[in-house]
């Protein structure tokens, strides 16, 4: 008679706000607890630990956040050994802290951006100790190197560059919950690349906060700045292509540029976040630059890299705009002819110099003039996915959609999505196959936010 008892794999569940940084730090969770024995679960109610990991550039993440907080009482109602934590941007501000820890009793564990290494061992903490709550979040600390990271596509990951912020802008929370900035040495990230080139990982985005000032903490004697990073990851065997992001325009050189257009696996595509067209605006957002400098930025792109793709961040209502500030903006926008743009309406942190600013715009201007910018940057992005039609592109396939799997998509060098039917090809057998190869298609329609294309054969 077998007497062996059998133990259940424990399964974790990651739900994830914000950025390409918070979904990265998500990937090295999921492979920390892999690496401890964890099996990932398709769903919270599947889950024996369940980790929220949380955004706080913007109000409405804030809300979401709490919202699925109070959806996962029922699941520690009925499981109560289920372990619940709060993880990320939030968790590293004092007040969330207090309010999680008052009003809502049955998170378990609450950790920052810092210690993110340390998951497994709280967790360990947890089940040995019975300490019951664990809130352990560190003001600053050295990211910890070489840890593994869970991918959901084998064939693009994420790489840290740069941790941090210096930049200060008046509306923004990152400095005070990701730090000040750490550029992590070149010869770490060229192994890890490397490495990543060895299993098959196709396509790289290299992250920071601001990429353009990676380097800038180094001593004058290891000096190495952000194209010299990018020049020699260009060289590295097996990676077909570079993306960045994100860039700050007062740090974005001529030097950078030049690199873009000599670099032949960096893609024709930079994300610039303007913010406003408004110098006025502009100053009160410390963010260091003016609109004439921007022009010029985009002037000196467009003239190395004719084919450049330029996305942006915009945000409307900001303390003081005023209808001719924001006029600005509209022209700004106009003029770039943007390819893409993320819009937003200001929402005030807690915390930031903005939040005290005099001339808060009300909330229906806000909106209004949102709607207004909206309009404007929908109509060029159709217009941009117009001027793709007839052109002959090479795209990364990333598999098959969620709602239709009989379509297939990949993204241009140029960061544009297409979609496409992979039967139409005479030789493909299995579309599967197709992911993560990259493959040639003519661009047959243009909609606002996505391409359709057809495979050349």
């Amino acid at each position: 008679m077998n007497c062996r008892k059998h133990t259940r794999t424990e399964k974790y569940f990651i739900q994830t706000f914000g950025c390409q940084m918070n979904v990265h730090d998500s990937e090295v969770m999921s492979g920390l607890l892999e690496q401890s024995g964890y099996e990932r679960a398709s769903a919270p109610e599947e889950a024996d630990l369940i980790l929220l990991n949380t955004c706080c550039v913007r109000e409405n993440a804030e809300n979401r956040l709490y919202g699925h907080l109070g959806n996962l009482k029922p699941i520690k109602d009925q499981r109560p050994e289920t372990i619940i934590g709060v993880c990320g941007c939030m968790a590293q501000q004092a007040e969330q802290q207090e309010r999680i820890r008052d009003k809502f009793p049955y998170i378990d564990l609450v950790f920052g951006t810092h210690n993110l290494h340390r998951l497994p061992e709280l967790i360990q903490e947890i089940k040995q100790t019975g300490v019951g709550r664990l809130f352990e979040v560190w003001a600053e600390g050295e990211r910890a190197e070489d840890l593994p990271a869970r991918r959901d596509n084998p064939y693009q990951a994420w790489v840290n560059i740069i941790y941090g912020c210096n930049n200060f802008c008046t509306y923004c929370i990152v400095p005070y919950v990701r730090g000040r900035e750490k550029s992590r040495r070149p010869e770490k990230i060229l192994a890890e690349v490397e490495r990543l080139a060895k299993e098959g990982v196709k396509e790289v985005t290299l992250l920071g906060q601001n990429v353009n000032s990676y380097g800038l903490d180094f001593p004058p004697a290891k000096s190495m700045d952000f194209p010299d990073l990018l020049a020699k990851i260009n060289k590295i065997d097996g990676i077909s292509r570079i993306r960045f992001q994100t860039s700050h325009p007062k740090d974005l050189s001529d030097k950078l540029i030049q690199e873009m257009a000599e670099g032949e696996k960096i893609c024709e595509h930079i994300h610039l976040p303007v913010q406003a067209g408004s110098d006025k605006i502009l100053t009160a957002m410390n963010r260091k630059y003016t609109r004439e400098h921007y022009l010029n930025l985009i002037r000196k792109l467009r003239a190395a890299i004719p084919e450049i793709i330029i996305t942006t961040d915009l945000i409307v209502g900001f303390p003081g705009e005023e209808e001719a500030d924001f006029m600005d903006t509209l022209s700004l926008v106009q003029e770039v002819g943007y390819d893409g743009a993320f819009t937003f309406a200001y929402s005030p942190r807690a915390g930031t110099k903005a939040a005290s600013l005099p001339g808060q715009v009300e909330e229906e201007v806000k909106m209004e003039r949102l709607h207004r910018l909206i309009e404007v940057t929908n109509s060029l992005a159709k217009a941009s996915n117009l001027r793709q039609v007839g052109k002959v592109e090479k795209i990364l396939v990333e598999g098959a959609s969620e709602k239709r799997p009989e379509i297939y998509s990949g993204r241009t060098r140029g960061n544009k999505l297409v979609l496409f039917d992979p039967t139409t090809h005479s030789r493909i057998k299995r579309a599967e196959d197709l992911i993560g190869k990259e493959i040639t298609v003519y661009i047959k329609e243009g909609l606002t936010y996505t391409l359709k294309g057809r495979i050349v054969e």
